[in-house]
């Protein structure tokens, strides 16, 4: 068994499965709100459908650095690299800082979006200070994506 290629498929699982789950954590939690708040007015779809969906940016950000690892081991083209275990242990831990931060930061940012949901529910006119406070707590998403790719592609296979 090659165990770099089964680490470096690891942190792929790791990347994409934790950043997804706190994606689909903070989805649920922004809905949950945004169900109540529609049920004492429908009107406000298009807001509540906006701020639900920001939390979902840190599984996109885990499939991306899931895919970007396994093109880098070649999974995708259809031979993968020969890869060693001191290679494949680089690439798992690569692909943590994604994974961890999404799953963390996704779950933030879909309380930060229901707070923001009761907000426009009683001041739709700060929506705009509605949708600043989640896109603060994107910023550390996207440095643990910027990270990962950093990491990643330091990797010399």
């Amino acid at each position: 068994m090659e165990w770099g290629l089964v680490l470096s498929i690891l942190g792929a699982a790791i990347a994409s499965g934790l950043a997804g789950c706190g994606s689909a954590l903070g989805v649920g939690v922004a809905g949950e709100s945004g169900a109540g708040v529609m049920t004492e007015d429908p009107g406000k779809f298009g807001l509540v459908l906006l701020l639900q969906a920001i939390p979902g940016t840190q599984g996109i950000y885990g499939l991306l650095t899931g895919f970007y690892t396994i093109m880098k081991v070649g999974l995708l083209g259809g031979s993968p690299v020969p890869i060693t275990l001191e290679q494949g242990v680089a690439i798992l831990f690569a692909c943590i800082p994604v994974g961890i931060v999404g799953y963390i930061s996704g779950y933030s940012q879909g309380k930060t979006s229901a707070a923001s949901i009761q907000l426009i529910a009683k001041r739709p006119e700060e929506t705009g200070k509605a949708v600043i406070l989640p896109a603060m707590v994107e910023t550390y998403a996207v440095l643990a994506l910027l990270m990962s790719i950093i990491l990643l592609n330091g990797i010399k296979l």
